[in-house]
């Protein structure tokens, strides 16, 4: 008998995060989110969440894109077979121009939904694992030497492999928090570090010159997102590995980055690339070019987090250390179940589906104030 879609639902959540942080310049409190669950005529659920970026301007906000979903997205998802994805993403795609952060997270809820209906957890509905566990990646924040030396043994006694270090206000601030926090792990991690597009090819030569020998894994984003020829620039002469990050928001913007040779790796989220079909063409893509990927994004609910795992999970090109560390950066879950990273590794789900399921309680407690 043919499924179709009954009913969809957009919540506004505003998660508290455990401190301040600081992303691309920019401190928060709380991740401002969409959560999103559909019903099929058969009663059974599917869900998602998407999470707005730190510098999110119109009509990029957590907000206007839940109202795109609400007033545009749900009326015309009513009906859709949700085993057809395809056809659900062309449906999207004609209502969420210039939003593709929307149709992510609907078209996420849509492949969760579509596998819980076929009982299979979501990387089996995205071809199957070739991984049974998968690692994180930890972070530290533009912080004095030695508070940030003392973060990097906190990562590294709770189990994290590698960690990335926030850089941007300085190339002898930053040296000194590179060389502090090398120093306090020894070689036991991995470590990267991360402009977000703060400083220009010129700045991120001056300080990959001081920094590569403290034996740095990649540095990321050390350009402005559209200085492609910046990126391939410090490739050239920085003596450190590039990753892209902001430079690649699509198949469009990756293909640009592999034609110019101005990486060695690239990372994107699910969201980033449009919804999970999509960063799955994109992973194969980039694996085709030899090019690995980190996948994740920093500030993401429990839901936006295990479709990044599963998606992990399908392909070796995906380099280890996980960026989707949201759960250890928020106070709760949306989830009737909290997903626990906090050893720096995770047994990949069995699903079906996500695995989890939303909890009412929790999505009423953190609706935002004002609405």
């Amino acid at each position: 008998m043919r499924r179709s879609i009954e009913r969809m639902e957009v919540f506004d959540v505003d998660m508290p995060l455990s401190g301040t942080f600081t992303s691309a310049g920019v401190a928060k409190q709380a991740t401002k989110c969409a959560v999103i669950r559909l019903t099929a005529s058969n009663g059974t659920i599917g869900i998602s969440s998407i999470e707005q970026i730190s510098t999110a301007k119109p009509p990029h906000t957590a907000r206007e894109m839940a109202k795109t979903l609400r007033e545009r997205v749900a009326p015309a998802m009513v009906g859709q077979d949700p085993l057809n994805v395809n056809r659900v993403i062309e449906v999207l795609d004609g209502l969420t121009p210039g939003q593709p952060g929307a149709a992510a997270g609907a078209e996420m809820a849509c492949v969760e939904l579509a596998a819980r209906l076929l009982g299979v957890p979501m990387h089996a509905y995205l071809g199957g694992a070739v991984v049974d566990r998968v690692e994180f990646n930890g972070w530290i924040g533009a912080l004095p030497p030695e508070e940030a030396a003392a973060e990097a043994r906190r990562w590294l006694a709770a189990g994290f492999k590698s960690a990335k270090i926030k850089i941007g206000d300085g190339v002898e601030p930053d040296h000194d928090r590179i060389a502090a926090v090398r120093a306090a792990v020894g070689s036991a991690m991995k470590l990267r570090i991360d402009a977000n597009c703060l400083y220009d090819a010129e700045m991120s030569l001056r300080l990959a010159r001081l920094v590569k020998r403290y034996d740095l894994q990649l540095f990321e984003q050390p350009a402005a997102k559209d200085d492609i020829a910046g990126l391939a620039r410090v490739r050239r002469e920085g003596g450190i590995p590039v990753m892209a990050d902001e430079s690649v928001s699509d198949h469009a913007s990756l293909l640009a980055v592999i034609r110019a040779g101005a990486a060695d790796y690239v990372k994107f989220g699910v969201k980033q690339a449009g919804g999970i079909l999509r960063a799955s063409r994109m992973l194969a893509t980039a694996q085709a070019a030899g090019m690995p990927c980190v996948i994740g994004h920093g500030f993401g609910l429990d839901p936006s987090t295990l479709a990044e795992v599963a998606l992990s999970a399908t392909s070796r090109n995906v380099l280890p250390g996980l960026e989707c560390v949201g759960p250890l950066k928020v106070v709760d879950t949306v989830a009737t179940t909290r997903l626990d990273i906090s050893s720096g590794s995770l047994t990949v789900p069995g699903g079906p589906g996500l695995g989890i399921a939303l909890d009412d309680a929790k999505l009423a407690r953190y609706r935002p104030a004002h609405d």
